[in-house]
């Protein structure tokens, strides 16, 4: 499985991230001493990966100095509430077998179906065997005018093959607010995927442009001036979408949306495997589009 990565901010040194295009496995790197400082970035950057709800989370602890294993109930209560999650988030760490905090996971995770391995490499390969076999279809477009279009028609098709019409036009228009933010800001390639998510749909769009989408206060309706319409595509998104958000890549970033039915339909379709947080991270919301 490919990933691409991008370094956090600078005031995070010890954090580096990395998400495949559609938002689905996410890898954290975690570098440095164990201390205060370490336990709180890791700890805040752990409830934001989740928070964005990919169907697993990869963490990498190779470089983690940690020699009285003092970490491993930071580890051990990420795994809870990845397990707690509406779906469960799967949950791996990478620690080589000669440190110590190796050997205490290895006995606390065995209890608790937290997996170890040795090297990413290894943990990448295990979780990719293990994730559903789903449904997609990707396109990838141009930063042209017609791209929007393009990508309503490909949620068509997969709404009309995979039996999920109730979606088709509340997810063609959030996918139109996704790729039309992508054209103005980005003005790059794009990766549009669509994913069949139990009983609902995944959108997501990759671009090339590492800058995160963020808030645009609508402006005053004025007379004598034109209407600005910037800003109503956050809204579009945040209405129609149960979750949405936003994840670093390592030439830019992917905006995803989870799109599910309401609920006198979802009772007629299989379960939904759409993401829920827990009460905890409700409030761990992502920016907003530009």
């Amino acid at each position: 499985m490919s990933l691409r990565a991008a370094c956090l901010p600078t005031e995070e040194p010890a954090m580096h991230l990395e998400s495949d295009a559609d938002a689905s496995v996410v890898l954290l790197t975690i570098r440095g001493r164990w201390d205060r400082r370490l336990w709180h970035l890791a700890t805040e950057r752990l409830k934001k990966c989740l928070a964005e709800h990919p169907e697993a989370v990869v963490v990498d602890l190779s470089e983690l100095d940690d020699p009285a294993a003092a970490s491993a109930t930071t580890w051990m209560t990420a795994q809870r509430t990845a397990a707690a999650m509406l779906p469960p988030v799967q949950l791996a760490l990478c620690i080589p077998p000669d440190l110590p905090l190796a050997d205490r996971m290895q006995r606390l995770g065995a209890r608790h179906y937290l997996p170890v391995y040795a090297k990413v490499r290894q943990a990448r390969v295990a979780i990719a065997s293990r994730l559903p076999l789903t449904e997609r279809l990707v396109l990838t477009l141009a930063p042209e005018p017609e791209a929007p279009r393009l990508a309503r028609n490909l949620v068509s098709d997969a709404c009309l093959a995979w039996d999920r019409v109730q979606l088709l036009h509340p997810g063609r228009s959030v996918m139109s607010e996704l790729v039309s933010n992508a054209v103005e800001h980005a003005r790059t390639e794009m990766t549009v995927v669509v994913s069949l998510r139990g009983a609902g749909i995944h959108l997501s769009v990759a671009d090339g442009v590492t800058e995160p989408p963020r808030r645009i206060k609508p402006s005053r309706v004025r007379r004598d001036r034109p209407l600005d319409e910037r800003g109503r595509g956050l809204q579009v998104v945040s209405a129609l979408a149960i979750a949405w958000g936003t994840l670093p890549t390592r030439t830019g970033k992917v905006v995803w949306a989870t799109m599910q039915p309401r609920a006198k339909d979802a009772r007629r379709q299989p379960r939904n495997d759409s993401p829920r947080l827990p009460p905890a991270l409700r409030d761990e919301r992502p920016t907003g589009l530009r």
